[in-house]
C-alpha cells in the first residue's frame, strides 16, 4: 500500500535519507527504530508530505504523491506531544478532521462517540483537554487521527512522554486496536520494547539508511550487524575469526552454531549464553556487579582475558560481587554477525 522508492533528503551536503526503499502492506504495522539523527522522523515526514524529497518518490495505493499536499494524502498523523487544541473540548478535538471534510454534525457526533468508546474514554466528549492525564490525552490524539479513516496512520514517538508502566500497557492496547480496525501503521520510536511489542515488522535505521528490516523475532534473534546488535542492547560483541564450528576471540575459543559464516567476523554472545561454572572449569572472571531484574539477575563480569561480559542467571544462582567464577559459552545463544564490522 505504501511504496517508498530511492527516497533521498539532503540538509546541505549531508544525506539525512540516503536512497531508502521501503514497502508497507495493507493492515501491516511497521515500526522504524534508530538512534537520534538516523533519519527515522525525516522518513515519516517525507511520507506525510511535510518534508520534500530531493530524490526518489512516495507512492500510496500506486499513486505518486509528488506535489500532493499533506491534507490530500489521506494519512493520519499523531505526534509525541499530541498537539491537541486546548480551546476545544475532547469531542471538538476528535471531530476536527471530520469538520474539515464537511461531514454532517450527526455523522460527526456518531463517529466521535464510536472512537471514544474504542480508545477507552466513553462519554468524554465535553471534558476539557486540560483536565486529562497524559495517557488520556494520548487516547484523544489517537481518536482524532483515526476519525477521518486514514488509509495510513503515522505515529511519531506516540508514547514518548508517558511513564514506562503506562507505555507498556498502552502499546498492548494499541496493537489490539489496530488489529481490530485493520489499520495500516507506520510508526517511529526510539524505544525498542515499544517497537517489538507493537510491530509486525521492525526497521532499524542508521545514518539515513536501513540497517535491517524483518519480523521482530527475526531481528532480535539474528541482528544483521554489530551496530544493530549494540543498538538492541547487546554489549557482548567481540571480533573473532570463525573456522568450522568455533571462533577464536579475545575470550578464547568459543562455539558457534552450525552453518555460521566463516572468516573474520563480529561475534555476538547473548547474556543467556554466558554460563557460570566453577573457576577452574572455564574462562576465569571476577563478578563486578549484579542487578536483579524481577525474573532473573544480570551479572557483569571482568574476565582475565578480553572485554567485560554480561551474563544472565536465575535469581538464586547470582554470585556475590567480587566472587571468582568460570564462564563457558552456549553455541545456541551465539550469533556470527553477517554484516560488516562496525
Amino acid at each position: 500500500m505504501l511504496h517508498i522508492e530511492d527516497a533521498t533528503v539532503r540538509f546541505g551536503a549531508r544525506a539525512v535519507l540516503d536512497s531508502v526503499d521501503l514497502e508497507v502492506a495493507d493492515h501491516e504495522i511497521v515500526c522504524v527504530l534508530g538512534p537520534s539523527g538516523s533519519g527515522k522522523s525525516t522518513l515519516l515526514r517525507a511520507v506525510a508530505g511535510l518534508q520534500a524529497l530531493d530524490g526518489g518518490r512516495v507512492r500510496l495505493d500506486d499513486t505518486d504523491q509528488t506535489g500532493v499536499p499533506v491534507h490530500r494524502r489521506g494519512v493520519g498523523l499523531m505526534f509525541q506531544d499530541h498537539q491537541l487544541f486546548p480551546q476545544r473540548d475532547v469531542g471538538g478535538n476528535v471531530a476536527f478532521g471530520l469538520r474539515m471534510e464537511g461531514v454532517t454534525k450527526a455523522e460527526r457526533d456518531a463517529r466521535v462517540r464510536e472512537l471514544l468508546e474504542l480508545v477507552g474514554l466513553p462519554g468524554a466528549e465535553r471534558r476539557a483537554v486540560a483536565s486529562l492525564s497524559g495517557g488520556e490525552q494520548q487516547r484523544v490524539a489517537l481518536a482524532r487521527a483515526l476519525a477521518p479513516r486514514p488509509r495510513l496512520l503515522m505515529l511519531d514517538e506516540p508514547l514518548g512522554q508517558l511513564d514506562r508502566r503506562l507505555r507498556e500497557r498502552l502499546v498492548v492496547e494499541l496493537r489490539a486496536l489496530f488489529r481490530r480496525l485493520g489499520t495500516t501503521v507506520l510508526a517511529v520510536t526510539h524505544d525498542q520494547g515499544e517497537a517489538f511489542a507493537l510491530a509486525d515488522r521492525v526497521v532499524v535505521m542508521r545514518d539515513g539508511r536501513i540497517a535491517q528490516s524483518g519480523a521482530p523475532l527475526e531481528v532480535w534473534q539474528r541482528p544483521a550487524s554489530a551496530f544493530v546488535a549494540r543498538f538492541l542492547g547487546f554489549d557482548n560483541v567481540v571480533p573473532g575469526t570463525v573456522s568450522g564450528a568455533a571462533a577464536e576471540t579475545a575470550w578464547g575459543k568459543i562455539p558457534v552454531p552450525d552453518g555460521s559464516p566463516q572468516g573474520a567476523r563480529e561475534i555476538l554472545v547473548r547474556p543467556g549464553g554466558v554460563r557460570l561454572v566453577a573457576p577452574a572449569d572455564g574462562l576465569a572472571c571476577t563478578v563486578e556487579a549484579r542487578t536483579f531484574r524481577g525474573t532473573h539477575a544480570t551479572v557483569m563480569l571482568h574476565p582475565a582475558e578480553g572485554p567485560p561480559l554480561e551474563a544472565e542467571c536465575a535469581l538464586g544462582d547470582a554470585p556475590e560481587e567480587g566472587a571468582e567464577v568460570g564462564v563457558i559459552f552456549a553455541a545456541d545463544e551465539i550469533v556470527v554477525l553477517a554484516g560488516d564490522r562496525s
